[in-house]
């Protein structure tokens, strides 16, 4: 009689790439959101794996706003090509100059809301019917509200009340003409295992998630990299710290952590003891209680 058993990271493997092929057999069109952070990184590994010895059967999407750290566009050109992926790039800056949003003013503005808009239009400009993304369920409250399959409508919005039931893992991905679906594989994942599979798999990360000395500010509470897109204010102190970052994003609005984690083991030791989220340090995430599940109402990732 043979033991044959899964550790739980081979298990959340198996569904994710369950979730992938459902997706490539269940749609016509679908797309992986790729920003260049951890989670959209081994999305796009576990679609390499699930698919191999044949390409990927969706683009990687990657809306880009103009205000990414360079490393992370760096990294997203250099991974779409060594996996062999077509790399399709939205872009904020062409939708506010095509007057489709309006920037905003101000001491603390963001382009981190104005996406929206853009992703919504290279999903209707190239007749996605089914994107996925990197969303797990344990980074923030609004995401736990997330299906496998989770619906939206012909205007791209989300109403979490009115989610289909996906029991015994059975999907649904029926639609009307001009609606589509976001699609979370890693929707049972947590921080740790994203760190453990990482390191299990050896897969290649950008460099900000591994602590290094940089020059940064304290704003708000929350550690902000010195860079084109944030630079000190009246009273504001830049400073050199060994920092990392948790989670990927606009360079404005990105909170570092003080860490000298410089390899996959002492990172997961710090998740371990961490007592905060990884988006608890992101300033769009603090702009109210509700912000993240407003902008996913709107059609946010």
């Amino acid at each position: 009689m043979s033991n044959y058993n899964l550790s739980h990271l081979k298990q959340l493997e198996a569904e994710a790439m369950y979730v992938l092929r459902e997706t490539a057999a269940q749609f016509e069109n679908p797309a992986l959101l790729f920003s260049g952070g951890k989670d959209s990184i081994v999305m796009a590994h576990l679609a390499y794996k699930a698919f191999h010895p044949a390409r990927l059967p969706f683009p990687l999407v990657h809306v880009d706003t103009g205000h990414n750290f360079p490393e992370t566009i760096e990294f997203r050109d250099r991974y779409a090509e060594k996996i062999g992926a077509n790399l399709v790039v939205g872009s904020v800056q062409q939708s506010i100059d095509e007057g489709k949003v309006q920037e905003e003013t101000g001491p603390d503005a963001s382009r981190n809301a104005l996406q929206t808009v853009t992703l919504l239009d290279t999903i209707e400009t190239n007749g996605y019917d089914a994107c996925l993304g990197g969303g797990r369920r344990d980074e923030e409250k609004a995401r736990a509200k997330e299906r496998f399959f989770s619906h939206r409508d012909d205007f791209g919005q989300w109403d979490p009340k009115n989610q289909r039931p996906e029991l015994w893992n059975l999907f649904n991905g029926r639609k009307h003409q001009g609606e589509h679906f976001r699609v979370f594989p890693l929707s049972n994942w947590t921080e740790m295992d994203i760190w453990q599979y990482i390191k299990e798999e050896n897969i290649d990360l950008p460099s900000l998630y591994f602590a290094d000395e940089r020059e940064c500010l304290t704003r708000n509470g929350t550690i902000l990299a010195i860079s084109e897109f944030v630079s000190p204010r009246d009273g504001e102190v830049i400073e050199k710290k060994s920092i990392r970052f948790r989670t990927m994003g606009d360079a404005t609005i990105t909170g570092a952590v003080e860490s000298t984690a410089t390899d996959f083991d002492a990172i997961i030791d710090e998740v371990a003891a961490a007592r905060q989220t990884e988006r608890g340090n992101r300033a769009d995430d603090k702009r109210s209680e509700t912000s993240m599940e407003d902008r996913k109402k709107e059609g946010y990732f």
